[in-house]
């Protein structure tokens, strides 16, 4: 069912910092920041050879990925997406199997303007997994 890794996420709790450091240190190529309201955060994107690192910062107080900081000060890996071709599909099997899809079990659409769901880390040891369509 799922296909190729699209990115690893890193909540971050600076992320001018973080990109700079991606860009400069590493000398990745690292994207603008851009806010997306409907999930809460501002998301930068670096783009590698075969993936992508997902940057993602609190948009406001309320965010979900909030409280991951508030964990984590320092930040630290937040979720890993995996491609589906079919997120109809891939949700269907996953409640099937009797995994938790998060929200209300509509895909919505993410950083790519692509549809995207979540499943809970409980299914999947402790790893929040986004799922999104290709």
């Amino acid at each position: 069912m799922i296909g190729k890794l699209n990115h690893v996420a890193i909540v971050v709790p600076d992320l001018e910092v973080a990109a700079l450091s991606y860009s400069t240190v590493l000398g990745a190529e690292v994207s603008d920041p851009v806010d997306l309201p409907a999930h809460g955060v501002t998301t930068v994107f670096v783009s590698l050879p075969n993936s992508k690192i997902e940057l993602l910062y609190p948009l406001n107080s309320s965010s979900p990925v909030q409280p991951f900081l508030d964990r984590n000060p320092g930040g630290g890996i937040h979720h890993i997406c995996f491609e589906v071709e079919d997120i109809f599909y891939a949700r269907d099997q996953l409640l099937k199997e009797g995994s938790t899809v998060l929200g209300d079990g509509e895909p919505k659409e993410g950083a790519h303007g692509k549809p995207v769901i979540f499943i809970h880390p409980k299914d999947f040891f402790g790893t929040l997994i986004e799922l999104e369509q290709v």
